[in-house]
């Protein structure tokens, strides 16, 4: 089995394989075109909101839920790999069903 984590780390693709560390590309690892263009328009959204030092709470919390939703369409998308979510505003695992 493969683990998979979602996150929006700077200078990351949004997902990487949870026990290497390398970031993955969406398209190569399964996730359909919808999910792909979701991914890079989050990672984008997550790199702004670095930038801005995660000084906006409200933000931090939407782009968490975007993330954990990410997550859960991944796990939908490729049920034969473990996907989890991390957040990086927050720096610690979120968990999700």
């Amino acid at each position: 089995m493969r683990y998979l984590t979602a996150d929006g780390m700077l200078s990351g693709t949004g997902i990487r394989d949870s026990l290497i560390g390398k970031y993955l590309d969406p398209k190569e690892v399964g996730c359909s075109p919808e999910l792909v263009r979701r991914i890079e328009k989050w990672v984008i959204d997550y790199e702004t909101a670095h930038y801005c030092q995660f000084n906006n709470e409200a933000e931090n919390q939407r782009l968490d839920q975007e993330g954990i939703e990410i997550a859960r369409q991944a796990q939908s998308q490729l049920p034969e790999m473990k996907v989890e979510y991390f957040s990086n505003a927050q720096m610690k695992k979120i968990r999700f069903k």
